[in-house]
């Protein structure tokens, strides 16, 4: 069996009870591809989540954009992962590159979130990339590579986890990876998977494209070998989202 493509749309902080009704409706209307052939994954914000829940699909899921890094407590503002679980949410993104450069997480500290809520139950896309300076540095696997291993350090098993790899600077910007760029980071990171954590979790574990993909790039990013989908912020609003979810084909047909 193949990597099932996967296809996630953050909404990040957008959205009122009306826009994200729209969305939904939207996704509910659309005619996609069938979940044997692509998983479609949904991010909206906290206060948000029951309420996309109730309205969505059965054939879409639904992720958090964040959890704390431990059992609840004395964390105001913060929302645990058994949280999470008691709503019925599935999955969640952990370690995007908003949360590491505006509230400081560490690589340690995504690592520690990462591993917490696999030990919930939850299902993580965990996020990693490089700054632009980084990129122009040439150091990009070796950044990429240290936020993997963070992770890898903390986690036996891989099955739950989408990694999504998110060049910073090509976040919100319009400016995209070259199909040829994304492959490169993929490739490598599914060859330090293979070095680091095994022949099976290299093979197996998704690795997905995040950073300014749009209904015009997603094909050819799409019919790349080791692109197995994609994490959409500002197009994942849009009625765009649904062209990116129908790119999954790609895959089927390759």
């Amino acid at each position: 069996m193949g990597r099932k493509f996967f296809v996630g749309g953050n909404w990040k902080c957008n959205g009122t009870s009306d826009e994200v009704k729209k969305i939904v409706t939207l996704l509910n209307e659309a005619e996609v591809p069938s979940e044997d052939d692509v998983e479609v994954v949904v991010s909206p914000p906290f206060v948000f989540l029951r309420m996309v829940k109730s309205l969505l699909r059965p054939d879409f899921s639904i992720a958090a954009q964040n959890c704390w890094v431990r059992k609840g407590g004395a964390f105001t503002g913060e929302v645990s992962a058994e949280m999470l679980v008691n709503l019925g949410i599935p999955w969640v993104i952990l370690g995007h590159s908003e949360r590491r450069l505006l509230l400081n997480e560490s690589n340690e500290f995504v690592g520690d979130k990462v591993a917490y809520a696999l030990s919930q139950g939850l299902k993580v896309i965990a996020c990693v990339g490089e700054t632009l300076e980084q990129r122009e540095s040439g150091s990009t696997m070796a950044v990429v590579a240290v936020q993997t291993k963070a992770i890898a350090e903390r986690v036996l098993n891989w099955s739950n986890i989408v990694l999504a790899y998110e060049p910073v600077w090509a976040i919100g910007t319009g400016k995209v990876a070259t199909p040829a760029q994304a492959q490169e980071v993929h490739y490598e990171l599914r060859k330090w998977l293979h070095e680091n954590a095994g022949a099976e979790v290299a093979a197996t574990t998704r690795i997905i494209y995040g950073g300014s993909v749009n209904g015009a790039n997603c094909k050819e990013l799409a019919a790349k070998p080791d692109v197995d989908g994609f994490l959409v912020g500002g197009a994942s609003l849009k009625p765009e989202f649904i062209d990116i979810i129908k790119s999954s084909t790609l895959k089927k047909s390759a």
